[in-house]
């Protein structure tokens, strides 16, 4: 494109401003275009040997090894596990580059219990022995491979790309993220007093529902806060032929089941996304004896706290008030119990989002950044934000999906395997380049000279 030059004025300062950022793109191309070959083999390595939750070990010495390479000063096995005497292989890898801003980017980096299923050259065979005896297959099935690996691809470009930046540059892969422990054991262990506080802090994730090649960002609550409810619903057993001399619990139990799909449908803002799963139901052992308790076992998802108090004091009421028209008795009343797992949702600074929307704009096109949309899956990247110094938090979308494939599943209905599935295979190329240049852009502007 030419730029017509006023008769007689010429200024080189601004032909350099208009070419700079067109120049520092196709210079980040060409540094990454040098490591793709490099960054593919290590995400087929990833994906070929993923690690449970908490048993990260391999995996953390591979991050670890790769971020000293890259010039990094890396502290591993970070991280205190509450009363457990497991080992956390969380890793803070530290590069500083004179005054400025305290990025943090973080990585999760565990696989899931599932038994691979996509059919890859590079696919998962790993088995592990389950704690009740047998075999359970490992895969990542959640994308934290690709996650590693564009955090590595981010961390050789930050290192390559010194001149380019000013401040201090944390890296943080985390372990046990989804079993939601990780997050808060490595800030347990010191994580912002041992090191730098941080003014921002980043993260990505990928998604089925976006092709290779694209990103999307969303400004506010991006993912759920996720709670677990177990009830333990109360009765008198007895005789199956005699069910008048006792209290059944699975019928009361049954009803519980119903009403507290009114919370959602008839207590809580429609515009406001709300879950309250039953996903466990368990009760009895024989078919003529009604037992003395069921058991019921929930997910709930919120998008703010406000709402998880209401949505959580309305499971209380509704299995108490169902037990009580029963007849039950108050010394048998269902016993709620909210699990001290939960996370919060996961709420983008708006501030913060927007000036990461811009970097990505300006580093993939508009074309290629799309509007995201929050969802009511959970992890605890959100717990980052609650911690002193209560830092600004922003994740965005990573496209992984075969753009080709994924057209199909939306024009045709065919199937797509996501996250979670034995199927799931994201498109490791261009979405390893796409992640790199968006988180590695991302940075650099937060720490521009």
């Amino acid at each position: 494109m030419r730029f017509p030059i006023p008769s007689g004025v010429f200024s080189l300062a601004a032909a350099l401003c208009i070419s700079a950022p067109l120049f520092a793109q196709n210079d980040l191309d060409q540094h990454i275009n040098k490591e793709a070959d490099s960054l593919l083999a290590t995400y087929k390595h990833l994906h070929e040997n993923p690690e449970l939750s908490t048993q990260e070990r391999e995996t953390s010495a591979l991050v670890a090894a790769d971020l000293r390479k890259s010039g990094y000063e890396v502290t591993d096995h970070f991280g205190q596990y509450a009363d457990s005497g497991l080992t956390a292989y969380g890793i803070v890898a530290v590069l500083k580059n004179g005054p400025g801003p305290v990025v943090y980017v973080r990585t999760d980096m565990d696989a899931l219990p599932i038994v691979e299923n996509t059919g890859l050259p590079y696919a998962s065979h790993v088995k592990v022995a389950r704690a009740g005896g047998g075999e359970v297959g490992v895969m990542h099935a959640c994308g934290h491979d690709l996650h590693m690996t564009v955090f590595l691809g981010t961390a050789r470009m930050l290192a390559q790309l010194k001149d380019r930046w000013s401040g201090t540059v944390i890296l943080i892969g985390q372990p046990a993220e989804e079993t939601v422990v990780g997050a808060q054991a490595m800030l347990r262990a010191g994580l912002y007093t041992k090191f730098p506080k941080p003014d921002f802090v980043l993260a990505l994730h990928d998604s089925s529902a976006i092709p290779a090649g694209k990103v999307s960002w969303h400004a506010g609550s991006l993912l759920a806060g996720a709670d677990s409810v177990d009830i333990t619903v109360r009765g008198y057993g007895g005789h199956g032929a005699a069910p008048q001399a006792g209290k059944d619990p699975i019928v009361i139990a049954s009803e519980i089941v119903i009403a507290l799909q009114t919370i959602v449908s008839r207590e809580m803002d429609p515009q406001l996304p709300t879950v309250v799963t039953v996903g466990s139901f368990h009760a009895g052992t024989k078919h003529n004896i009604i037992p003395d308790e069921a058991h019921l076992q929930l997910t709930v998802r919120t998008m703010n706290p406000e709402q998880r108090e209401k949505v959580l004091a309305a499971i209380a009421r509704i299995a108490n008030g169902i037990a009580l028209a029963a007849g039950v008795p108050a010394e048998r009343a269902p016993i709620v119990v909210v699990a001290e797992d939960h996370v919060p949702a996961t709420i983008n600074d708006p501030e913060l989002t927007r000036r990461v929307g811009a970097s990505l704009e300006r580093a993939l096109g508009k074309e290629n950044v799309l509007a995201g949309e929050p969802i009511m899956a959970s992890e605890d990247f959100s717990l980052f934000a609650l911690e002193d110094p209560k830092p600004p938090i922003s994740m965005f979308w990573l496209g992984a999906s075969d753009p080709v494939k994924l057209k199909d599943a939306m024009e045709k209905g065919t199937r797509l395997p996501g996250p979670h599935s034995s199927e799931f295979a994201p498109l490791p190329d261009p979405a390893i380049r796409t992640g790199v240049k968006a988180m590695t852009s991302a940075v650099m502007d937060l720490l521009k000279k």
